[in-house]
């Protein structure tokens, strides 16, 4: 049932741009293994072998804090409509602050979002396809809008603040730069 891949097809490429909610699994050398729930659109497939994201302010950072310690990421699909299908794009990432030079080359990819914090670019070595057929079926019903209203409401002062007071480093007091790198 299993299919792995160098590189993602066309089809696979439609796929990962249909879905609604992505998850992301990332790990330092040593400490907790975090999975994030993403969402919001927040997604491009750049090419065959990488996708970008942007990624909204949240209550932790993890993925940041791992990815500079331990390049590894898994991006996991999952079909919730339609034919069964999960999809795991595994590779190498690099974190992209507000401050760093791709910021800006690469922001345009994305529709904006109030809190952004980081773009992930993921360069894939693997993508594995498994069935599925276990998953349960939901109906997407919307957005929501919790998250960005939260940002708006705290502004761009707010955020930064928060990122100070939240964001600096992972549960195991690994740092994540989010502020010495965003200016």
């Amino acid at each position: 049932m299993g299919q792995q891949f160098s590189e993602t097809s066309g089809g696979q490429q439609r796929f990962i741009k249909e879905q609604k909610v992505f998850f992301v699994g990332t790990a330092a050398a040593e400490g907790k293994v975090n999975v994030s729930p993403k969402g919001m659109e927040s997604l491009y497939v750049m090419n065959k072998n990488r996708v970008i994201w942007l990624n909204v302010t949240g209550s932790g950072n993890e993925t940041a804090a791992h990815v500079q310690q331990n390049t590894r990421m898994t991006i996991m699909f999952v079909a919730f409509e339609g034919r069964p299908m999960i999809m795991r794009p595994y590779g190498s990432a690099k974190v992209i602050h507000p401050g760093d030079a791709d910021w800006e080359k690469l922001l345009p990819y994305f529709d904006p979002l109030p809190g952004a914090r980081q773009i992930f670019d993921l360069d894939l070595d693997l993508v594995q396809i498994s069935c599925g057929m276990a998953v349960p079926l939901f109906d997407y019903v919307d957005e929501r809008e919790a998250q960005n209203d939260w940002a708006v409401q705290k502004g761009e002062d707010g955020i930064k603040q928060y990122w100070s007071d939240k964001n600096q480093h992972s549960l195991d007091g690994k740092p994540t730069n989010i502020v010495s790198n965003s200016s």
